[in-house]
Order: C-alpha cells, then structure tokens, then sequence
C-alpha cells in the first residue's frame, strides 16, 4: 500500500505551513524521554515546553521545529488519558509529526481530499479541535488527520467537503483550547480509520505498537522533511 502512495505523490519538499515557510525555516527537534531528561525540561510545567521552543527556534533561526514520530515521550505523563498508571498500556509513543510554531498559523494538507469527519476532543491532553480527511489514490483509500487546532477551524468546513492543497484546511489553536500544549500541529496518516469520528489515537503503547506502526505510517512520506 505505501508503494501505491509513494508512486503517486511529489518527491518534493511540502511545506504543511504554507508558502510562507521555506524548506530551511523548519528545525528537526527531538521531544524523546531521553532528551527531555538530559535536557531537564519540567514537561509537567505548562510553559516549560513553550519556553524551551522559543529560545529553541531562536538559537537554530528557525520559525518553526518539527519531528516526534514514533518518539517515546515523557510529555504524556502529566495526563491520566495516557494510561500513564497502567505499566503495559501506558501510551507514551508518538504516531505522527508534531510541527511547533506559533497560535493561528494557518495549516495546509498536502494531498487533496475531503472532510471525513471534525470534533473538538476535550479531555487534558488530547487533541482538542481536530480534523480528518479522506484521501483516494486509485483504489486504496486512507486517511490524514490534523490535531490541535484552533476552534474556529472547525466551522471552515462541513463534512464531506473537498479541500486542496492551496487553500488552508485549519489555524493552530492556543494551548487554552489544543488539549493543553505548545502551540503545535500533529500530523498523521491513518490507513484504516475503523469506526473512529473525528479522532484516532495520536500515542501508542509498546504493547501495541506492532499495530499502529502499520496502521499509521511515517507521514514524512508526504512532507519530506530531509531529517
């Protein structure tokens, strides 16, 4: 199935942030439980994290950093939606690519599709404001979505609607209404969405994983980020 896709999708560098960001606006960052502890960021502090990507970005003069997938983090273990007081189910492996920047950025998907379904998801730590598409390439269908968002997002669209490419699907939320972050998007793909609306589990447990490394493949496939 991933060959089908990367056979009908650009090589090309997208800029999921519009125009506005160039290829070398973007930093590689890593948020791995390893990191974060050499670096004794207190993830438990709300504004630690936002502080640490502005002097972050301003250091690698960057506008904006991205990374995460398949990342083991620490940062989910301030919220008991992780599961983080059960051993075998604790959710702590990031499924898709986070891309740090700041509140209202416009978002923009890389292949065109259409509105499978949006939803404001609300418990502390989750996605808040997150839209899915539905994508076709032949006869594979699959899915893309975009988490933490900004509410108004949620009324640029019905579902059902197409979308493209040059037209911004979503803004970034602020961390009041993006599950309590650092303003950022979560990006991923999702090759059988089963019964979901409007959500799909972003953090696996290692339990688990074998499953929705399958399910939810490296949406670099789609960015081409270089590293």
């Amino acid at each position: 199935m991933l060959n089908l896709i990367k056979d009908h999708i650009k090589s090309s560098f997208f800029s999921i942030l519009g125009l506005s960001f160039s290829e070398s606006d973007y930093a590689p960052l890593d948020l791995s439980d390893t990191k974060t502890s050499e670096l004794k960021i207190d993830l438990s502090a709300e504004f630690a994290l936002q502080a640490y990507l502005k002097d972050y970005l301003k250091n690698k003069n960057a506008k904006a950093a991205y990374g995460g997938y398949l990342e083991k983090r620490s940062l989910y273990d301030r919220s008991s939606y992780f599961g983080v007081n059960s051993h075998s189910h604790k959710r702590n492996v990031h499924l898709g690519i986070d891309v740090w920047v700041e509140a209202g950025t416009p978002v923009f998907t890389p292949l065109p599709g259409k509105i499978h379904s949006q939803k404001d998801n609300l418990n502390f730590g989750d996605y808040g404001p997150t839209i899915i598409l539905e994508h076709h390439i032949k006869d594979l269908k699959f899915y893309s979505l975009y988490g933490h968002l900004s509410r108004e997002s949620l009324q640029l669209h019905q579902v059902g609607e197409g979308v493209t490419i040059e037209e911004p699907l979503a803004f970034l939320g602020s961390n009041e209404v993006n599950g309590n972050y650092a303003p950022h998007l979560h990006f991923q793909i999702i090759m059988d969405i089963d019964d979901y609306y409007g959500d799909y589990p972003g953090v696996s447990s290692q339990v688990d994983l074998d499953f929705y490394r399958k399910n939810c493949p490296d949406p670099n496939i789609f960015l081409n980020f270089k590293a």
